[in-house]
């Protein structure tokens, strides 16, 4: 569980730090990379969120 709590963690801060390269990207292909990135990772993380409580939801 503790690591599933970790990698969450990570995907969030990946995704928060996509967000700001984002942000300050001036090229238009950059930005919408950083865009797409961000999304996906928050994706991954709320699928983890989902997965952590699906798991203390069984014990």
């Amino acid at each position: 569980m503790k690591d599933m709590q970790a990698q969450l963690e990570k995907l969030r801060t990946d995704a928060a730090e996509c967000a700001l390269i984002r942000d300050l990207a001036t090229d238009p292909k950059k930005r919408e990379l950083f865009t797409r990135l961000a999304d996906h990772l928050t994706v991954l993380a709320t699928e983890v969120e989902r997965a952590i409580a699906d798991s203390v939801k069984c014990t």
